[in-house]
């Protein structure tokens, strides 16, 4: 089912509403749907490289707006918002995520924003956990926006074939923020007596 997904997202690619359907992908991708807009704004470029920033941008607005959605889901519709996680193979996302959140706060939404981890397992969390809305809208649009400006830039210099490449430094960079976090939470506990285990996942 997925790969027909994969499929039917590229075929939007090279339609003439490419444009509203890359908007619609990400937008929905950062509350519900599973595949990333990342695979439709790569061919995009490719073919109008003048217009890479322009998309880039339009990914970031719909991704923005989705998440607001799925911190909306969190937020008003707990029980709901439970099923959808376990749907999404994340039963215990909410217990990690409560953990994470308490050391890490908006890092959280930064660091796994940024790399190809599903943005609404983040999304609907934050809205379960009632973190701060303008904080997470502020962090969300700085993420979401440095990973598509990001492909969009390597995709019109390089052409496709740095997308594999590019995708491993994404993940290289997640885990060197999440390294310094975690750094900064030893560091805390050594000096300022701050109490807490570790989080797990």
């Amino acid at each position: 089912m997925l790969r027909r997904l994969y499929d039917w997202v590229m075929s939007l690619a090279a339609s003439r509403h490419a444009s509203l359907s890359l908007f619609a992908i990400s937008f929905s991708e950062s509350s519900f749907f599973p595949v990333p807009p990342d695979i439709m704004l790569a061919p995009m470029v490719l073919a109008k490289p003048e217009k890479a920033w322009r998309y880039a941008a339009l990914c970031t607005v719909a991704s923005v707006l989705g998440g607001m959605l799925g911190y909306g889901i969190g937020f008003f519709f707990h029980d709901g918002a439970q099923r959808l996680l376990a749907l999404l193979g994340k039963p215990h996302a909410l217990a990690d995520a409560e953990c994470w959140f308490r050391h890490y706060g908006s890092w959280v939404i930064i660091a796994k924003g940024f790399t190809p981890i599903p943005f609404k397992l983040v999304t609907i969390t934050s809205g379960l956990l009632k973190f701060s809305f303008p904080i997470f809208v502020g962090a969300a649009t700085l993420t979401r926006g440095a990973r598509f400006f990001l492909v969009a830039g390597v995709v019109k210099k390089f052409g496709p074939a740095m997308l594999p490449v590019i995708e491993k430094r994404l993940a290289l960079f997640a885990g060197i923020v999440i390294a310094l976090l975690v750094i900064g939470l030893v560091a805390s506990h050594f000096l300022g007596g701050s109490s807490g285990g570790a989080c797990v996942g």
